[in-house]
């Protein structure tokens, strides 16, 4: 599987200017169609230069604008792809072994961390560990089950984690109590989910902080995102795989214990004794 543009800006915005970094924010933050159009459109909307955004394009590893246009355009076809179109590949494209998958499974662990930088990861692991706020967490259809294993680690550690069960209309009433104190935690893969797009607009204009995770397609919810974690799921099947998300879940659960060992183990023993009691 190609290496993703998202991909590709999480491996290079590291050595971008600061007009080629607001070009790489630009394009996350509406991906992938802000690419798609001229580059005059993309240079205004970024509010940086023409021969930026051409430099942009350039540091990404694309000879030319076409090219790099070209790319979204194939990101874009996978993006929307539903289970049916993925099954009916021809046969002698499908795996001839259940360990295919497997293989690829594997590989996506190991493309989705070697995408996502350590600083980026150190960042949002201070962010969940922020002793004053509270977290949530909530996923889509396919992704619920990480938000609820990672938010049932996380109330061990520390306090004020809520996993947001039920329906949008159950989450939009937790909006109420939500602020610039809190962080919000989403799951979402293709095809993302409406509701949690609209609930993540409207956390946000609230001033709640939000980590994204998703695949390296990038939900919509991208836009709105403080952090993108952007996930290999693509494996030879009609559906996703969500191993590298549930892989990223753990790894930020570990970090967070580590982070807040002193109170976490406090936490922890404090637990024990009112079990054994």
């Amino acid at each position: 599987m190609k290496t993703s543009i998202s991909e590709l800006i999480s491996e290079k915005i590291v050595s971008m200017s600061a007009s080629e970094r607001r070009a790489a924010q630009t394009l996350i933050a509406h991906y992938p169609l802000i690419g798609l159009k001229t580059v005059a459109d993309f240079s205004a909307q970024a509010g940086v230069s023409s021969p930026t955004i051409l430099r942009f394009v350039a540091r990404l590893g694309f000879s030319s604008y076409p090219e790099f246009q070209a790319a979204l355009q194939e990101e874009l076809a996978a993006q929307i792809q539903s289970p049916l179109t993925r099954n009916l590949a021809p046969q002698s494209a499908r795996p001839q072994s259940a360990f295919a998958q497997v293989d690829a499974t594997l590989d996506n662990i190991r493309e989705t961390f070697s995408h996502l930088p350590e600083a980026q990861t150190a960042e949002i692991v201070a962010l969940l560990s922020r002793p004053r706020s509270r977290i949530h967490l909530v996923g889509g259809r396919f992704t619920d089950p990480i938000a609820r294993y990672m938010a049932a680690h996380l109330q061990i550690i520390r306090p004020d984690v809520f996993h947001l069960e039920g329906q949008e209309s159950n989450w939009r009433d937790r909006l109420i109590d939500m602020g610039k104190r809190d962080v919000l935690m989403i799951f979402d893969i293709r095809r993302y989910q409406e509701s949690l797009i609209r609930f993540a607009e409207k956390a946000q204009a609230r001033g709640v902080e939000i980590v994204l995770a998703t695949d390296q397609w990038l939900s919509p919810i991208a836009r709105f995102a403080r952090h993108v974690i952007a996930g290999r799921t693509g494996v030879p099947s009609a559906w996703d795989s969500t191993a590298a998300l549930f892989i990223v879940a753990e790894v930020l659960i570990a970090e967070i214990t580590r982070h807040a060992e002193e109170t976490a183990s406090k936490r922890i023993r404090e637990m024990e004794e009112l079990r054994g009691e």
